[in-house]
């Protein structure tokens, strides 16, 4: 299946994807963990890109409409995909459907802003591997250090509730609008991710069990 998760930052759209692409075996295309491994790299994409993402706003779209094409026609996306992080404006999700690429199912995650603020005050992360943690919903074992590496974890500095309210502001107002681009064409389907991560994977399974039915029955 070829597939887009959205939700604003914070929604767990990372932790599903993750979740959906075991489940499906096919590849997560995160634009986020790319463009901050180019800033980690230093390279001239990262150094293009820091200054918009640690403001909160989105990088221009000429930049992530690249990398994600670049993915999109390698070798590993032949059997599926599932986009995390693109398109998050009108121009992405036109420039997508020009690629020729069929979208089977736009998976939306929605949470409340409080709630995301309060998540994202919580999260830390792995400099080794990129593993993400909650203090409070996904805390680590050992306190500080990655189940997966036992490398230190750190709070990103885009984590910080002003900053948070900077990225919503710019979700609500940029990327919202997807939403709708997706419903008119019959695409979308919109789940609650107010009630922590098992529950929202339960409701997404729900969803693409719904939506393999649905293909098996208009193959038949």
């Amino acid at each position: 299946m070829n597939l887009i998760i959205m939700g604003a930052p914070g929604a767990g759209k990372g932790t599903q994807a993750q979740i959906i692409s075991e489940k499906l075996g096919i590849p997560t295309i995160s634009t986020g963990d790319i463009l901050r491994g180019a800033i980690a790299a230093g390279t001239e994409l990262g150094n293009s890109a820091k200054s918009y993402m640690d403001r909160g706003e989105l990088v221009p779209d000429d930049v992530v409409i690249g990398i994600v094409r670049q993915y999109l026609e390698s070798e590993c996306c032949k059997d599926g995909f599932l986009l995390d992080g693109f398109p998050r404006s009108i121009e992405q999700a036109e420039a997508l459907q020009k690629f020729g690429v069929k979208i089977d199912a736009v998976l939306a995650i929605e949470v409340d802003d409080d709630k995301i603020v309060e998540r994202m005050g919580g999260r830390r992360v792995c400099p080794g591997c990129g593993a993400s943690y909650n203090l409070k919903y996904k805390p680590p074992r050992v306190p500080g250090r990655c189940d997966r590496c036992s490398a230190e974890l750190y709070a990103r500095s885009d984590d910080n509730p002003e900053t948070v309210r900077t990225r919503l502001a710019t979700y609500h107002s940029q990327t919202e609008p997807v939403k709708k681009f997706y419903a008119e064409r019959g695409l979308l389907v919109s789940v609650d991710g107010n009630n922590g991560i098992e529950n929202t994977s339960g409701l997404l399974q729900k969803a693409l069990s719904r939506l393999t039915e649905k293909d098996d029955t208009a193959e038949e």
